[in-house]
């Protein structure tokens, strides 16, 4: 069955894209055609394994570019680059964050300094990337916009209590940027619960058992069923917008 939004030779851009979720969406959309660029970090080591990743991709025109979503002048920098490189952008998608394990009794494990951090990189980097790619998105006449958000956003449990905090910020951004960006771009986000990834630290194979009693679906999500979502978003919901897509397993029933 064809998708029934053509995303042929489109450009997608993954922020974070050398990640879990990121590297998963990034080879989905290139299956179906897609030119996908994704950043990394600065650093010979993390150019290099984005530079892999973007080499084992199906098809052509892809694109591994360094940018930091805490440093507007390199998200900048990265849409000088795309725009000589390639003249558009359809799809950006918002993948990167960090987090580590604060249990969440302990007020005093968030202090200043990290919970500024996290607002940092996990809000003000997204709202900063969309803020930027804005005009080329609009360009597209069919431009669109994922979030990766967090059922952490909604439940308050998650890693820290500051990671829940700024994933509910990115669900009001959604909504708040599918009003305003609207009709030339649509703005979705998508929320898992516990993913198969090594993105918080410390937390592996007996984690994931555990959690995977406590999901309906007995599993937790692997990075591509997140990454499923993602490219659905662009393939499928096209008449969607403003809306946050569960990919949990009904852990948060």
């Amino acid at each position: 069955m064809p998708y029934p939004v053509s995303l042929k030779d489109k450009v997608v851009l993954i922020i974070g894209g050398a990640g879990g979720i990121g590297a998963a969406s990034a080879r989905q959309f290139a299956e179906i055609g897609a030119r996908v660029v994704i950043t990394h970090r600065d650093g010979a080591d993390k150019a290099l394994a984005a530079k892999a990743l973007i080499d084992g991709l199906p098809g052509k025109g892809h694109a591994a570019l360094p940018a930091d979503v805490a440093t507007t002048s390199t998200l900048i920098a990265l849409r000088d680059a795309i725009t000589t490189q390639y003249g558009r952008l359809d799809v950006l998608v918002n993948s990167a964050g960090f987090t580590k394990a604060v249990p969440h009794a302990d007020l005093e494990g968030l202090n200043d300094d990290f919970i500024d951090r996290m607002f940092q990189v996990n809000w003000r980097g997204q709202f900063a990337a969309i803020r930027t790619f804005v005009p080329l998105l609009k360009a597209s006449g069919d431009g669109l916009i994922v979030s990766v958000s967090s059922i952490a956003g909604i439940s308050g449990s998650g890693s820290s209590i500051v990671y829940g905090a700024t994933k509910a910020g990115i669900d009001v951004m959604t909504k708040s940027l599918a009003r305003v960006l609207a009709p030339e771009v649509r703005v979705l986000g998508v929320s898992p619960g516990a993913v198969d990834t090594n993105f918080v630290p410390g937390r592996g194979a007996e984690f994931n058992a555990k959690a995977a009693a406590s999901i309906p679906l007995k599993r937790v999500a692997t990075p591509d069923d997140v990454g499923a979502a993602i490219v659905a978003c662009a393939t499928h919901l096209a008449y969607s917008t403003g809306s946050t897509i569960l990919v949990d397993g009904g852990r948060i029933l």
